[in-house]
């Protein structure tokens, strides 16, 4: 079957997202971006303006969002809720990271799955000329969320571990590389991503007060161990699977994580240091750049390293 023709695309995007953007563009000549001016009134609301709105009339466009707080989701909304009421042929709204993921159940009455709150609204988004939006979310915290989503919307869940993949490949050790996923959430989410390595999995314990993470399967000893999950807030369960899998022999200690939301700067637990107090628990720790604040704090600091996701958003604007 014959491969229609690529489409232009006008890539409007949020402040954070700025790098992020000229990085897509920089993909393809397809890619256009556009720009839109954010300000604020003396209240703080949003005072804001599309340049060029006439112009995109009958063309592709995209929003790239960066929702990395409650702060700066409004003011990106009333951009998503606009665009495609301009007349525009499609729509997609790329969010790399979908921030309320990992509050998608509820454990008791009373509890309230953000997470479904979020879908909710994005499945409100106005429908374009070309019919619902399209949403790109990479690794979302659990595959059921698509089904969170209305009819106005069709989710597009991309992932991260292709640019994982082809990184180990690079690696000197490539042959001696062992995933471990920390507990069997993980495991569940990517294990058939990354069959082709041995894997160890492992899980927390309970042991009076505290939770304890144990080896549940595989072997660790004298290899490079990489530990693979979604996202990491505070850091504390890899640091305690390092801490285990270095106890049960593994000569090497790796993290990767496709969204590096590290509040109150927990990044902070991994760099390396020299000194009395050496820390260097992790080899390396790859990271993708959709949390943008995130990246811009750990710009060239070991252990850390970015893999982008410019060039898999650019290939998603064009299905």
């Amino acid at each position: 079957m014959e491969k229609p023709n690529k489409k232009q695309v006008l890539l409007f995007y949020c402040v954070e997202s700025q790098e992020l953007a000229h990085k897509i563009s920089a993909q393809s000549d397809l890619i256009q971006l556009q720009s839109i001016n954010w300000r604020s009134f003396d209240d703080g609301f949003p005072n804001l303006f599309i340049n060029n709105a006439q112009d995109i009339r009958g063309q592709h466009v995209a929003f790239l969002a960066s929702f990395s707080s409650p702060a700066v989701i409004f003011e990106q909304l009333s951009v998503i809720f606009a665009l495609p009421r301009l007349f525009v042929a499609s729509f997609t709204l790329v969010l790399p990271f979908f921030p309320t993921g990992s509050f998608e159940r509820m454990e008791e009455e009373g509890d309230v799955a953000t997470a479904f709150t979020m879908a909710r609204i994005l499945s409100n988004i106005p429908v374009s000329r070309g019919g619902p939006t399209s949403l790109v979310i990479y690794d979302i915290h659990a595959l059921q969320e698509r089904f969170y989503f209305g009819d106005h919307v069709l989710p597009l869940f991309e992932t991260g571990m292709p640019l994982l993949k082809q990184r180990l490949h690079q690696l000197p050790d490539a042959d001696n590389v062992v995933i471990a996923f920390p507990d069997d959430g993980a495991w569940k989410r990517f294990h058939k991503q990354l069959d082709h390595f041995p894997t160890v999995v492992c899980t927390k314990v309970r042991e009076g007060d505290k939770r304890i993470v144990r080896i549940k399967e595989g072997d660790c000893a004298g290899r490079h161990v990489v530990i693979v999950d979604d996202l990491v807030q505070s850091g504390g369960t890899l640091i305690e699977c390092q801490k285990v899998l270095a106890a049960h022999g593994a000569t090497k200690v790796s993290a990767y994580v496709t969204h590096a939301v590290f509040p109150k700067r927990s990044w902070e637990r991994f760099i390396h240091t020299d000194g009395e107090n050496s820390n260097k628990a992790f080899e390396y720790f790859w990271i993708t750049d959709s949390c943008a604040p995130t990246v811009k704090d750990i710009a060239n600091k070991a252990p850390f390293e970015v893999l982008t996701l410019a060039g898999s958003i650019a290939d998603a604007l064009q299905i």
